[in-house]
């Protein structure tokens, strides 16, 4: 009895029972391969094809939100107790604040020659009045409003008439100035692109036109103004990300963009995605986010009630962003957005 009590003690010895503490070096694996995954995923986010669902630009419109998944990568790695873990995060870290790391800090400054601001004010708005009135009092001096509903326009004319009385509306987009404007013309965001849309007579697309670009002639000079409302995107389980009509119709404003020959420009407007996605890569090369310039924080603005992407945008060139922000909610699902700007 005792010399098998001594050979069970033994195989005890050499096979420790399961459960036991495991080896130190292979402690936390998987928990530091997903580290490493998430870094190599910011780091190589722009090589992520968008044949399929448009998977890449899904990934960069949350790329942001990425982030969040550092403290709970971390919180696994302590509990596992794995240096392996704790180190590999490092890489996502480092990716993450070389992507977004400036917009943590507060770059606005004081200031500023003109104080532009753009809102999606909701076909839907079930409080047109009191969204205009909320917009009168935010100080204003150039103000773009996307998907204007046709029954509304009045009540955005009359309660923003005092505070910008020169104003033009361009199908379901529209700017009200301090300033006055001049050639204005509707600019072409691809909303009928082919062979139907080629046989629509002009009145009937000027209707629901979604871009415009005018002259805002300022105390400083002339400032020309696009505003536009991009097209929807929409994200189902089967089919992936659908942004056809969006993506069709940033290829043509980047060019109208480009061909502007005036130097001060800024482009307001529901784009519909966040600048990170390569959809505006033609957009973004030639201007740039007053948000990211002269803002603090992400500056999300939408959904209104719970903000977590930032699709309303503010973009310049020749003239520089002093400072931006987000205004409170509307009746829209939107939330506004302004910047302070300056020659």
């Amino acid at each position: 009895m005792r010399a098998r009590d001594g050979l069970d003690d033994g195989q005890a010895e050499a096979h420790p029972p399961r459960g036991g503490c495991a080896d130190p070096r292979r402690r936390g694996r998987v928990l530091a391969t997903a580290a490493l995954l998430l870094g190599l995923l910011l780091l190589l986010h722009a090589s992520i094809p968008n044949r399929t669902g448009n998977l890449g630009s899904l990934v960069e419109t949350f790329l942001p939100w990425c982030g969040l998944l550092v403290p709970l990568l971390l919180a696994g790695a302590l509990l596992r107790r794995s240096a392996t873990a704790v180190i590999a995060l490092l890489l996502p870290v480092v990716a993450w604040l070389n992507l977004f790391g400036g917009l943590l800090t507060d770059k606005s400054h004081p200031g500023g020659d003109l104080t532009v601001a753009s809102h999606n004010v909701g076909a839907d708005n079930p409080d047109p009045v009191g969204t205009a009135r909320a917009l009168a009092r935010s100080g204003a001096d150039v103000l773009a409003l996307e998907e204007l509903a046709a029954e509304a326009r009045r009540t955005y004319e009359e309660e923003l008439a005092q505070a910008c009385p020169h104003h033009t509306v361009q199908g379901t987009v529209g700017l009200w100035s301090r300033f006055p404007l001049s050639d204005t013309r509707p600019v072409d965001v691809a909303m009928d692109a082919g062979p139907l849309g080629d046989a629509k007579p002009a009145e009937v697309k000027m209707a629901y036109n979604r871009g415009m670009r005018t002259t805002v002639t300022t105390d400083r000079g002339p400032l020309a103004v696009y505003v536009a409302h991009l097209g929807s995107v929409r994200v189902n389980p089967r089919a992936g990300r659908s942004s056809g009509r969006r993506d069709a119709g940033a290829q043509p404003l980047g060019q109208a963009v480009a061909a502007e020959k005036n130097e001060r420009v800024v482009l307001l407007g529901d784009l519909n995605g966040t600048l990170d996605d390569r959809a505006y890569a033609g957009i973004t090369s030639r201007m740039e986010s007053a948000q990211e310039a002269a803002g603090t924080g992400f500056g999300f603005s939408w959904p209104a009630s719970f903000p977590v992407v930032r699709i309303d945008q503010i973009l310049v060139r020749g003239v520089k962003p002093e400072s931006a922000w987000v205004l409170p909610a509307t009746g829209s699902d939107h939330r506004p957005v302004a910047a302070r700007i300056s020659w």
